[in-house]
């Protein structure tokens, strides 16, 4: 911890400034409610009069959190990613060799491969997360999917052949019920195989919750003509979220959907204006609404990200896609997971005597479904 001091108080208060973006952030006195600015080198700069407070603005303060002996409830933290798209070019590069000897098979090993890279190059608290899955385990899964899938399609041919046409139907009135289910099965996989400081991650939510959440929504989406939108995406993230462990303890979201109605009304009319541009903008504003209102016990989130950064990284990354034909994907990605670290915040502090390890067993049949259809669950 640094000791930082406001030069119009003499107020000081503790800031960890190795955890702090390279930009810097805003602070704000809580005696005289001056405006600090403070990098990672210890500069202080006041401000010469009261500004209103910007969505990086933290306030300091010398009280330790509940709970959490010698920690400070104004501890800073920016998440960091190391990787880089040489190191994970190189791992793509032995990928295609191995696939292409094994006939395809070793593609699930290497994206364990790269799971593991990503997960060891994300940084959080001076504390990286890791991956525990392997290769194995989402091979076997493949298998299992696949036998379910072929059996799955010749009895359908069968029945529609022998019996009825009508069961034809049975696909496409299935496929929101397979995919919900695919999706929860695939999340709850890779939380399970997931940790950080030694602790695992885990994901609860059930099927059925899934199925009724995305049904009921999509549904009422369409008899309101897109107005729901809002309220459909707050039920959303508080499914995927509040179902989401550290330990033993979960997520918090606290977003309203009326409150994201007028702005996402507006976005329609200057994203249609615009081209469809704008929808950058909208995107950053949604992102930034949204982890505001995301906690995990006392650590409050905060984002930095712009329409106009979002712009330029989609920007980049197609043309890097387009001109060198698909060889820039390890650089698209890192560039991408550099992209998200780098404009988010936490404040607050984990009191860590309180999470207890409550790893829970997750079975590999949803994630070998997600390979086999090729159904992203939203994850790395």
């Amino acid at each position: 911890m640094n000791t930082i001091q406001c030069p119009s108080c003499a107020y000081s208060g503790n800031i960890d400034l190795t955890r702090l973006p390279e930009k810097g952030v805003t602070i704000e006195c809580p005696r005289c409610k001056a405006q600090l600015r403070v990098g990672k080198n210890g500069m202080i700069t006041p401000s010469q009069k009261t500004i209103p407070p910007r969505h990086d603005t933290i306030k300091t303060s010398n009280e330790t959190a509940p709970g959490k002996t010698g920690a400070t409830a104004a501890e800073i933290s920016a998440p960091s990613f190391h990787g880089t798209g040489k190191d994970l070019f190189g791992i793509f590069i032995i990928n295609i060799l191995l696939g292409i000897v094994t006939l395809g098979i070793y593609k699930f090993w290497g994206k364990t491969k790269i799971r593991r890279y990503l997960y060891s190059q994300t940084e959080l608290m001076g504390e990286r997360f890791a991956y525990h899955g392997t290769g194995k385990e989402l091979f076997i899964g493949w298998i299992k999917a696949m036998i379910i899938l072929v059996t799955a399609y010749f009895g359908m041919v069968l029945l529609t052949r022998y019996v009825s046409r009508f069961f034809v139907l049975i696909l496409p009135l299935a496929m929101p019920f397979v995919i919900a289910f695919i999706v929860v099965a695939s999340t709850r996989y890779r939380l399970s195989r997931s940790s950080w400081r030694g602790v695992r991650f885990s994901f609860r939510g059930s099927t059925r919750k899934a199925i009724l959440i995305y049904a009921t929504g999509y549904f009422l989406v369409a008899v309101t003509l897109g107005l729901y939108i809002p309220f459909f995406h707050v039920k959303r993230k508080k499914f995927w979220l509040e179902n989401a462990y550290y330990g033993n303890s979960t997520f918090e979201y606290n977003g309203n959907g009326r409150k994201i109605l007028k702005n996402m009304c507006l976005s329609w009319i200057l994203t249609l204006l615009t081209l469809g541009i704008y929808g950058f903008w909208f995107s950053a504003k949604l992102d930034r609404y949204d982890w505001a209102n995301t906690r995990f016990e006392s650590l409050c989130f905060e984002s930095t990200e712009t329409g106009q950064s979002l712009f330029a990284l989609y920007l980049i990354n197609i043309l890097l896609i387009i001109f060198t034909i698909g060889l820039a994907t390890p650089w698209v990605m890192t560039r991408t997971l550099k992209y998200r670290t780098e404009r988010l915040i936490t404040r607050g502090a984990i009191d860590f005597e309180k999470i207890k390890q409550d790893a829970r067993t997750s079975k590999t049949l949803g994630e070998g479904f997600a390979d086999a259809l090729n159904i992203d669950a939203g994850l790395i």
